[in-house]
């Protein structure tokens, strides 16, 4: 039978990555009840190798397929471009709901919050501060992930490689601010709805923070194999919409939270 294939279409292969993920996230689930009820970290441990392990190989693969086995034609590439979309956009929404929780109680605080925002008993963190200096890492690091893909578009490679290290380095920086903040936070995600919105909206912000750097961290890795040209580079153009996403929710963030909320 003939191989020859007379279609822009990606036909994938059977791969048991898909049945290994839904293993490792069923198991990370059991692991995270078993850590709250019972103080056992064994299957949750089990689930995170499980699940990284997954995430590690079928990444290799895609990589494989779009750099080597030429699968990503246009047509394909303009699904992943889609997907792209259509994902940050679900995080668009994930985002909403944090707010919405926020603004529904911040703009009309009843009389269990004391009839004022921020509640009483809160002392909120000066917006002057850390936020201030985190905001200004943030869009440093926009700017350096714009230059770094503007240098692979005219396929200067040091350059690239230079704005890569520079964001992947404002991200620890900013990641390493927010720990900084928690730890001195005097607050806790139990003190109210106040509370509550702080640290799953900042907290979930972080961890976009930690997979977006991961996320350009391995483009960085790519690109020094010379995975990417200027022509064919989606790879690192996702992590660079990714990451300007990351940057904007921030800004709500930090005015809404941080400043307007305090």
């Amino acid at each position: 039978m003939s191989t020859h294939q007379n279609h822009p279409f990606h036909m994938v292969n059977s791969s048991p990555w898909p049945i290994t993920g839904a293993i490792g996230a069923m198991t990370l689930a059991a692991g995270l009840i078993s850590m709250f009820h019972q103080y056992k970290f064994l299957i949750l441990m089990t689930g995170l190798t499980i699940t990284m392990l997954t995430m590690v190989q079928w990444w290799r693969d895609i990589t494989r397929e779009g750099t080597y086995q030429g699968m990503h034609t246009s047509t394909v590439n303009m699904g992943l471009r889609w997907g792209m979309i259509l994902f940050i956009v679900s995080e668009i929404f994930f985002f909403i709901s944090f707010f919405w929780a926020f603004f529904h109680s911040s703009l009309a605080p009843n009389i269990d919050l004391g009839m004022t925002w921020p509640p009483m008993g809160i002392s909120p963190f000066n917006p002057m501060q850390i936020p201030l200096l985190n905001t200004a890492i943030l869009l440093a690091s926009g700017v350096t992930v714009t230059w770094a893909h503007h240098s692979l578009m005219s396929n200067n490679h040091s350059q690239t490689t230079q704005g890569l290290m520079f964001t992947i380095i404002l991200g620890i920086y900013f990641t390493i601010l927010q720990a900084y903040e928690y730890i001195e936070a005097p607050f806790t995600i139990a003190d109210s709805i106040y509370g509550s919105t702080f640290f799953v909206a900042t907290g979930f912000h972080g961890l976009h923070v930690i997979i977006g750097t991961t996320f350009l961290l391995i483009c960085m890795s790519r690109h020094m194999m010379y995975h990417f040209s200027s022509k064919h580079h989606f790879g690192f153009e996702a992590a660079a919409w990714y990451w300007h996403f990351v940057e904007v929710v921030w800004l709500f963030l930090y005015i809404s939270i941080y400043w307007w909320g305090n």
